[in-house]
């Protein structure tokens, strides 16, 4: 096969992608992007496998089906609660691959290099293609390969720890070594002398060095950053994972590996600093794990939560005009998202204005409350971003909060020590009433004090989401 029908089918490839991403930024046209972008990864690996300097195709063949298989068995498995620690894993998987393909760059480049010393000439595929570059483009590969191996490196440790935080196995508390930014600081400059070093000398060690760094790095950044902001750390972290995959592109010399890389790292630097705009942080510290933290004690929280039974709450919903849900992680965990979708249903019948609040950090995933209430099939045009609905609390009866904390915090207006001040949230204590679905008296994932649950016009609704809208529906 020539290269013409590599290359063409490699743009076409690149061109789904982008109708992929493209779609994917809407509900309605989400299911067809994602086979958008089935199709065109089928499309690369078929072209790889039978393009020029293609080798070794069944093992990959037979690889690729295995990795299939495991992918369609853990994904039948994996709940929607626990789709945020997937990505993670996938990211992770993705920044050890550019480790080992920078690895194995500089192993086949030494290869040639000793090769060509010996003058034998009898190379075959990437060898051959490392035997045509000259000194220059010798040293443009290897700061390729070192950069693609660091970035690498910091999104496998990043991602691991991020999967322990949002699978409850590590605290969801920022932590940081003594010494905190100084000690990344230093992993970083030392990495660039060791950048140096390698270009000098060609050598192995330094390249292992800098990954040992870069695995500290990356596990160090993500332990500095709070849990409540986990969902921007996601975000990040996808857009590490495709400036490691562009990264791989350059060193293996393929132009579509570049190009979707380049699309993945992009994307998701966008969605990190609109999530980042949405919670009132800096872009550059979040880069550089610098946010989660406060500045002084927290206000203090006075009164106490007052808790009322299902007929309470459906009383109040039979005498509403207008109600607003605001769903979070909470509705995810009990999977509820059913049983709300029912109540919807049954409140629009009764002639009420039913709308959903969503805020952009909604979760522990962007996009993920979205992703729950159009699988329930709620209808997607009540379905509101926040900026869209903030406004409307002042004039709403009832608001019923399932599962959710930070996006629903005074405190992120009221109390500047909070770790989330500035952060814009939905106002729900505007409206009339306010209920509350919530397991217990705890302050969640993020540990973070709400004020809200304190106000006079808030009532805890106290249980199992899914067990409570279900007992709202018996009276209604």
């Amino acid at each position: 096969m020539d290269f013409g029908f590599t290359t063409a089918a490699y743009v076409v490839a690149a061109v789904l992608f982008i109708l992929s991403l493209g779609g994917l930024s809407g509900q309605e046209s989400a299911k067809r992007a994602v086979w958008y972008g089935i199709v065109g990864m089928g499309l690369a690996i078929f072209a790889t496998l039978i393009g020029p300097g293609s080798g070794l195709w069944l093992l990959s063949v037979l690889l690729i089906a295995g990795g299939g298989i495991i992918g369609y068995m853990v994904a039948q498995r994996v709940q929607m609660t626990e789709m945020p620690q997937l990505v993670a894993a996938m990211h992770s998987l993705v920044g050890l691959a550019a480790v080992f393909v920078g690895f194995n760059a500089d192993i086949e480049l030494g290869r040639v290099l000793a090769m060509e010393a010996a003058e034998k000439k009898d190379l075959t595929g990437f060898a051959a293609l490392l035997a045509k570059k000259d000194a220059v483009e010798i040293n443009i590969l290897r700061v390729e390969v070192f950069l693609g191996v660091f970035i690498g490196a910091v999104t496998f440790t990043g991602s691991v720890v991020a999967f322990g935080k949002l699978a409850g196995k590590l605290s969801s508390a920022a932590t940081k070594l003594p010494g905190g930014h100084l000690l990344n600081a230093g992993a970083a400059i030392a990495s660039f002398i060791l950048l140096i070093v390698y270009l000098n000398t060609g050598a192995f060690w330094p390249l292992l060095v800098m990954t040992l760094l870069a695995f500290f790095i990356g596990y160090h950044l993500i332990m500095g950053i709070g849990g409540a902001d986990m969902p921007v750390v996601v975000s990040m972290l996808n857009s590490y994972s495709g400036w490691a995959a562009a990264a791989i592109g350059f060193s293996l010399g393929n132009d579509l590996l570049i190009v979707v890389g380049a699309l993945v790292g992009s994307s998701g630097a966008i969605l990190s600093y609109i999530m980042c705009k949405a919670m009132n942080r800096s872009f550059v510290s979040v880069i550089l794990g610098g946010f989660g933290g406060t500045t002084g004690p927290a206000m203090e929280v006075e009164g106490e939560q007052v808790a009322i039974d299902a007929d309470g709450v459906a009383t109040a919903l039979k005498d509403a005009d207008s109600v607003i849900i605001v769903p979070g992680y909470g509705m995810a965990v009990a999977q509820a998202q059913q049983a709300v979708s029912e109540l919807t249903s049954k409140l629009r019948a009764a002639g009420k204005s039913v709308r959903f609040a969503i805020h952009p950090v909604a979760g522990r995933l962007p996009g993920h409350m979205n992703v729950l209430l159009a699988e329930a099939k709620v209808p997607y045009d009540i379905v509101l971003e926040m900026d869209e609905i903030n406004e409307d609390f002042p004039e709403t009866d009832v608001v019923i909060v399932i599962g959710s904390n930070d996006i629903v915090n005074p405190a992120a207006q009221e109390d500047p020590n909070s770790p989330i001040a500035g952060m814009p949230v939905l106002e729900v204590w505007k409206a009339k009433q306010v209920f509350v679905s919530k397991r217990g008296q705890g302050t969640g994932y993020s540990g973070i004090e709400n004020p809200l649950f304190y106000k006079e016009n808030t009532r805890m609704f106290y249980g199992d989401a899914k067990d409570s809208v279900s007992s709202l529906l018996t009276r209604l």
